[in-house]
């Protein structure tokens, strides 16, 4: 793939990732940029600084996970807390986030596992004590 190719295929995701949190957050457009290509920091830009978290995008067939989450990391400014987030071509795309960060996330949640989903199908009212006691539940 070209070098061109390349940047125009992450930039789609950065923008992808942009509307997304606009859609999701209810944050005002100006509030959140996509970062312009050789610019030192995370991909996605909060002006606010609400956003807890400093997103590193890559959307490329072959990701070195290690490296990826080690830019992330480098990228990341004091206070926030590094997320990776990647596609592949015909992929779902995906976040990585410290474990710690995402153990807090459920904590905050009101009902935690009713956000959790699988194969795009939500958990409600979830019971950890169904998996034993309930030998149909697979």
């Amino acid at each position: 793939m070209k070098t061109r190719s390349a940047k125009s295929k992450g930039r789609r995701l950065q923008n992808q990732v942009r509307e997304d949190l606009i859609c999701a957050l209810g944050i005002h457009p100006k509030l959140i940029r996509c970062a312009l290509m050789g610019e030192n920091g995370a991909d996605i830009k909060d002006v606010s600084g609400k956003l807890p978290i400093a997103i590193e995008c890559k959307n490329t067939e072959s990701l070195s996970i290690w490296g990826a989450l080690a830019q992330a990391e480098a990228n990341c400014d004091d206070g926030l807390t590094p997320c990776l987030v990647f596609k592949r071509n015909k992929s779902k795309t995906y976040a990585a986030i410290p474990w710690e960060y995402f153990l807090a996330l459920l904590r905050s949640s009101e009902s935690p596992l009713e956000a959790i989903t699988h194969n795009d199908i939500v958990v409600a009212n979830y019971d950890p004590g169904q998996i034993i006691s309930d030998p149909t539940w697979r």
